[in-house]
């Protein structure tokens, strides 16, 4: 083999190897005793940052519905909401690995859905991967994918399930 076969065949290795690290990489552990005060999503660089105590503890990156620009107006238009919420519900049986409901739609929310003509939807999340597809890992990342929804992977989802409370704020920005 030339030499430049093996510098293209090592690069090649290099550049799987980085791949594959970016998609299943190793998530770090939030200090001990972490409990999140407010959560928030900014939809225009797929980030949710977690807050507690008033200092920024994690910030993960996000996919979100398949159109992501402007706030949900009615259900099945797959975008994700813009406002405050709280998360309400945490689900351990959820279709995903685990999620976070937020309390979408507000009143606010219903009565400008409704006034025109529409259901304003609901079972807004934040989720892991669909069940039996953590595989994807990070590689989720690559396509607004959920039907509103905010997704993190598993091991993101497992971090949140444990220091999100009922009750925590989530701001959703555009």
């Amino acid at each position: 083999m030339s030499r430049k076969g093996i510098i293209a065949g090592l690069a090649a290795v290099v550049l799987i190897a980085g791949a594959l690290l970016w998609i299943e990489g190793p998530t770090p552990s939030l200090p001990s005793g972490t409990k999140a005060d407010l959560l928030v999503v900014d939809k225009s660089t797929r980030r949710l940052s977690v807050y507690a105590n008033g200092a920024l503890v994690r910030s993960y990156s996000v996919s979100l519905g398949h159109h992501p620009v402007g706030p949900k107006e009615r259900e099945g238009d797959h975008r994700t909401p813009e406002g405050r919420y709280v998360i309400d519900h945490h689900n351990p049986n959820s279709a995903f690995h685990l999620s976070l409901h937020i309390s979408y739609p507000s009143a606010s929310d219903s009565a400008r859905a409704l006034a025109a003509g529409y259901s304003p939807g609901g079972e807004v999340m934040v989720h892991g991967m669909r069940n039996g597809a953590g595989w994807i890992g990070r590689a989720h990342l690559l396509v607004d994918w959920t039907d509103g929804c905010i997704a993190v992977t598993d091991a993101e989802m497992d971090q949140l399930y444990q220091v999100v409370s009922d009750g925590t704020p989530i701001e959703l920005r555009p």
